[in-house]
């Protein structure tokens, strides 16, 4: 009898291994069948596998891993999970901005993964040149490729606040046309490749801070006309591939969650067709609620709102999805809708065409792109007489500084590459063909190498990647041998170097304002060498704004060199040379002091100690908007570079002095300088404000001429439609453009007008009607003009 009950059982497990095999045989194949019948097939559990990501080792219940996880590509950020029966596979995330974040090395290979670090985003910016930036794309998009990833988590494109925001260095700008124009570009470039982006992090994702719960109260108007304005923009020209949510609350309703946010702007008023997933835990109020055991972000919410995918996704998330499915409690048409963008996604993806990547891009010929972007991003601040470019190769180079001897490449954080080297000043200019200061090297190399160490040390026992960044401190400098340095060195060069990242706003004291010690080295240098009538030359290797008002008059110039990527010392040595022309110019304002900046009161929120909640009282006064308005001196205003020739507007002519649907705006540049230059040309507009109280005026385009030889001169001409004119009228929900006289004016920077001309609309425009979106959920007082 036993034996006959072991046959049966057997006939039984091989019965029912033939049934599985049929099912699985019988179920349809993404690629083979169409994404809806995909999506007919699956069960709960598998649904929510694609819509909640595989997990974080470290997280959520998930050990941390020993040795080298079983992934396609170390050092990936994530992915979708696979489902194998329906033949939906893995793919890879990777982290950007500024270049491919992976791991360089593996365990028993002896080849190198490294990736090109490119200029960060305040750099690449500061160029206004589109073009310029697509083609940074295409070097980034080939080597996301190449290296087998088939998303770079990048750009980054929020808006500058506040200058104290530690992750402003990733992003573009104070100002949304400029966000959106250079995120079009880079994405652009990067997809030409058949790899995605994800623009991020949408939105009003502004500091660090208490970032994944600080609730942002902010009108309707700030974030149409602010902070959404560059996503559109995005989205509408380029068609990113994905969409990282931001961690904050909106009025009250996380990011990740907000279906004015994900649905009714995004999908609906956008038209925009991609995936969105979350920012990894997005929704959970804090990183230390992540390992809670019955921790969970509203997964309900997450899906009904539109977002698609939750990233990294935790145990907690995957339970309490397929509960609520099981149970009726989610819109089941939300989570098919969400599959379905997750399943086109796929569909696109490198992965799916079975790509054969090198592990090989050109990381030679990326070298020289992230040089030449460099340089055309660099500002030039101040020339007094000429200081720069300093042509001289005779007698030797006083450096100064701890960061000329171990250049910034780029901020710390997800936005750090590993890149195989980067190149300092002193190894630049010293490739340039100038003699650097040889005691001064041999004093300043070992002091900097055991301060690097002991910061980098103490940031690994707190929390590594996202541990808050320290500026080391500056080598003290003896009196009298600055004063041998002055008489037997032809120029001091001093490098002020700062750095910020992921997870820590910057502090006001030593860090956006100098530290003692640095101004004592810029008054102790200046003095010597001045009182030898020799020049004293500012580099600045940083990655947001610094107080300079106290100091930029003691030097004779200043190169806002930014960090500027692995090929950074090189790249200041071909302005320093003169053999690069700096055109970049500011996308930001340096005020006089912090205290000046509209958000200073409301940065980063309340309680101080502990920020739950800030207030975005400034509403669209942000940077120049508010500065020019209000007039209040900067220190280097919006849209400011200096060159090293001079340029002569002309010509200021319009396509018609009535708009009806759109006008035609052209202007001639001619360079009247001794050395060819590029010019950025700025277009602002002044609007009437009758409906609604607005800057004195916005930029509107942007252009930037191409290279022009001396006596030379270029034509360029913008468009501007009504869209451009409009502002976002609350009271009626939607952009309209109001009758009466605008006035363009073609500026050097946003102060700098050289030419201004009227135009007149003789009625209101209602450009696009909108849904009501984004009500404050507490009452506030903005500030008005």
């Amino acid at each position: 009898m036993k034996k006959n009950f072991k046959k049966l059982g057997l006939f039984a497990v091989v019965a029912l291994g033939s049934v599985q095999l049929t099912t699985a045989q019988k179920a349809p194949q993404l690629g083979k069948a169409s994404v809806d019948e995909v999506i007919k097939a699956m069960t709960p559990e598998e649904k929510v596998d694609l819509l909640v990501g595989p997990g974080m080792p470290g997280y959520a219940g998930l050990v941390p891993l020993e040795g080298e996880p079983d992934v396609r590509v170390l050092g990936q950020a994530g992915g979708n999970e696979e489902v194998n029966r329906l033949g939906i596979p893995k793919t890879v995330f990777a982290d950007g901005p500024a270049g491919l974040r992976i791991q360089p090395k593996r365990e028993n290979n002896p080849n190198t993964y490294y990736a090109t670090a490119f200029p960060v985003g305040t750099a690449l910016a500061s160029s206004w040149n589109t073009e310029l930036i697509e083609e940074v794309g295409k070097a980034m998009g080939e080597e996301v490729k190449e290296y087998g990833v088939d998303v770079l988590l990048a750009p980054a494109l929020n808006i500058h606040r506040n200058p104290l925001n530690g992750r402003n260095f990733e992003y573009y700008s104070e100002d949304p046309l400029v966000a959106g124009k250079i995120a079009s570009a880079y994405v652009k470039g990067i997809q030409s490749h058949d790899v995605g982006t994800s623009i991020k992090h949408f939105a009003a994702n502004n500091q660090e801070t208490n970032r994944l719960s600080v609730n942002a109260h902010i009108t309707e108007r700030a974030m149409r006309e602010i902070y959404l304005r560059g996503f559109e923009i995005a989205v509408k020209e380029a068609q990113p591939w994905t969409v990282m949510t931001a961690y904050n609350k909106i009025n009250g309703v996380y990011a990740s969650a907000n279906e004015d946010l994900l649905t009714k702007v995004l999908r609906d008023e956008w038209g925009y067709k991609g995936l969105v997933m979350t920012d990894w835990f997005g929704g959970y109020p804090g990183f230390t609620s992540i390992n809670e055991k019955t921790s969970v972000s509203d997964v309900v919410a997450q899906m009904e709102a539109g977002n698609d995918l939750l990233m990294p996704g935790t145990q907690n998330q995957k339970d309490a999805l397929i509960k609520a499915i099981k149970e009726g409690k989610v819109d089941e048409a939300a989570i098919d809708r969400n599959l379905r963008h997750i399943l086109n996604y796929i569909l696109e993806t490198p992965t799916v065409a079975k790509y054969k990547y090198s592990d090989d891009p050109d990381l030679k010929a990326h070298a020289e792109v992230t040089r030449n972007a460099a340089t055309e991003g660099m500002v030039l601040l101040k020339n007094e007489d000429n200081a720069l470019p300093y042509t001289s190769k005779k007698g030797t180079v006083a450096v100064f500084g701890d960061t000329s001897y171990d250049f910034i490449a780029g901020g710390t954080g997800s936005g750090d590459v590993n890149e195989a080297y980067t190149v300092s000043l002193i190894e630049g200019l010293t490739n340039a063909g100038y003699t650097i200061d040889n005691d001064l090297q041999e004093a300043y190399v070992p002091f900097v190498k055991e301060a690097t160490a002991k910061e980098m040390k103490r940031r690994k026992e707190e929390g590594g990647l996202l541990a808050s960044v320290q500026r080391i401190p500056e080598m003290p400098l003896d009196k009298e041998m600055l004063a041998e340095k002055a008489k037997s060195s032809e120029v001091a060069v001093i490098t002020i170097g700062r750095n910020a990242g992921e997870q820590h706003d910057r502090k006001i004291n030593n860090d956006f304002y100098l530290g003692q010690d640095e101004i004592k080295m810029i008054n102790s240098v200046s003095d010597a060498f001045h009182a030898e009538r020799k020049k004293v030359i500012v580099i600045l290797n940083i990655g947001g704004v610094i107080e300079t008002a106290s100091w930029k008059d003691k030097v004779d110039a200043v190169l806002l060199a930014w960090q500027a990527g692995q090929e950074g010392g090189n790249s200041v040595a071909d302005v320093f040379s003169g053999a690069k022309n700096p055109s970049g110019k500011l996308t930001m304002t340096f005020p006089m002091d912090y205290n000046n900046e509209p958000s200073a009161a409301n940065f980063p929120g309340v309680p101080a100690n502990d920020p739950k909640e800030v207030f975005y009282e400034e509403d669209v006064y942000v940077g120049y908007r508010y500065f020019n308005t209000f007039n209040v001196k900067p220190s280097y205003e919006f849209g400011f570079g200096k060159s090293y020739t001079t340029f002569e507007y002309s010509d200021l002519k319009f396509s018609t002095n009535n708009f009806k649907d759109e006008i035609e705006v052209s202007v001639k540049v001619k360079n009247t300088g001794k050395v060819a230059g590029k010019e950025v040309v700025q277009v602002y507009v002044a609007a009437p404000a009758k409906m609604v109280d607005k800057p004195s005026a916005e930029l509107r385009a942007f252009g930037k001429t191409k290279v022009l030889k001396p006596g030379k001169s270029e034509k360029l001409t913008f468009t501007l439609k009504a869209r451009d004119l409009a502002s976002f009228v609350d009271a009626k929900s939607a952009w309209i453009a109001e009758k009466g006289t605008y006035t363009v004016k073609i500026g050097a920077s946003s102060l700098d007008i050289k030419m201004a001309k009227n135009f007149t609309l003789d009625q209101d425009i209602t450009v696009e009607e909108v849904n009501n979106t984004f009500d404050l959920d507490v009452e506030m007082e903005t500030l008005k003009n």
